[in-house]
């Protein structure tokens, strides 16, 4: 009971949420590190170039993976077809959907707006909602009561994580979603964030994606195939493992209710298939305090600011060495998170390490 209390500070309207206001954690003056202006408007530069070779790249893989996987259906030889075409759809379409979201992908607009319809409907996710949701997560970062996408609340919900490695609990919760906006309704954290100008459209996306579905579930019947369904959602379950393998990595166990990025946000190195797959989301301390810098250029950002970093985390697998391991005592102590150390000559974390609502144990 009391940990089912504590999970409901999450909501977005309510205690936490008034007492995010009041104490002006909400909206609030977050750090940033000094860079040059001149520098800064280089990093922010953005250009078409990366971005249509990665998404040619992302898209050609996808075809042809799944015209193999079509080709070689009902055989074991479409399995590994199938899994490659599922990261790419189920996991891929994450970090897609999240810079052409930004707005910083692509130099040209029309480009930004095409890659983030396709990749939010790959991750069954309202475009409209999900841009002024994201719109929140990055104004309040880990803020209890305002944040509507911390993922590993405290304590965490253990069995939902594990769940959404298939995508068990996310799709049915989505669908469940797109039809209750597909009827002109919002739940009370969703109003919290969408301006009712934006409402319609929420409303026609959720009905032209269900209209989708329902067509590949009436081909599937059709045909006698669950081919349809593997090309078309089925994706979102069965290659959605990575997308939750990278999500944790970015603020899980870390400091909540503090206004710096260094303490609820972490940078990872990873090997370039992963960075491909990711869009460089692992350089995550970076994109949060300069959320305009285009994907290419956060390696260069880090290069300009890593002397006010924590150090990166080598690997994703040295990540969960120590997200694991909080995470579990979370389970039993919601006062404690990982404080990371800042390099000797840094700029000191920008306002109260200890956090509020309730007060941390610092690690």
């Amino acid at each position: 009971m009391r940990n089912a209390a504590r999970l409901k500070l999450y909501q977005l309207h309510g205690p936490a949420t008034d007492f995010a206001v009041e104490s002006g954690l909400a909206s609030g003056d977050w750090f940033r590190s000094d860079v040059p202006r001149r520098r800064m408007k280089e990093l922010m530069r953005r250009s078409d170039g990366p971005a249509l070779r990665d998404t040619a790249l992302w898209l050609g893989l996808a075809v042809a993976s799944a015209a193999a996987g079509i080709v070689l259906w009902g055989t074991w030889w479409a399995v590994p077809c199938f899994a490659v075409y599922g990261v790419l759809y189920g996991s891929a379409s994450d970090s897609r959907w999240h810079e052409a979201g930004h707005g910083t992908a692509f130099k040209t607009r029309w480009l930004d707006q095409t890659v983030y319809q396709i990749a939010s409907f790959c991750m069954m996710r309202n475009p409209t909602l999900w841009r002024w949701q994201h719109t929140r997560h990055h104004t309040d970062t880990l803020i209890v009561g305002r944040d509507p996408e911390i993922a590993a609340m405290r304590p965490a919900r253990l069995a939902r994580i594990l769940l959404n490695l298939l995508g068990i609990e996310a799709v049915p919760m989505a669908l469940k979603g797109m039809a209750r906006h597909s009827l002109g309704r919002l739940t009370a954290d969703e109003g919290t964030f969408i301006p009712d100008s934006e409402r319609p459209k929420v409303v026609r996306t959720a009905r032209i994606a269900l209209t989708i579905y329902a067509g590949t579930v009436a081909a599937a019947v059709a045909f006698g195939s669950w081919l349809p369904l593997v090309l078309i959602g089925g994706p979102r379950c069965y290659g959605a493992f990575m997308l939750m393998v990278y999500a944790f990595t970015q603020h899980a166990g870390l400091g909540e209710n503090v206004l710096d990025h260094r303490l609820n946000t972490r940078t990872v190195r990873m090997n370039r298939v992963n960075r491909f797959l990711y869009w460089n989301m692992n350089y995550h301390i970076e994109h949060h305090m300069f959320p305009m810098v285009p994907y290419h250029q956060l390696p260069a950002l880090h290069e300009e600011i890593k002397h006010d970093l924590p150090a990166p985390y080598p690997s994703i697998w040295a990540a969960y060495k120590e997200i694991v391991p909080a995470v579990l005592r979370q389970l039993r102590d919601q006062t404690y998170f990982i404080k990371r150390e800042l390099p000797p000559g840094a700029a000191p974390y920008h306002g109260p390490v200890d956090g509020l609502l309730p007060d941390p144990v610092v690690a």
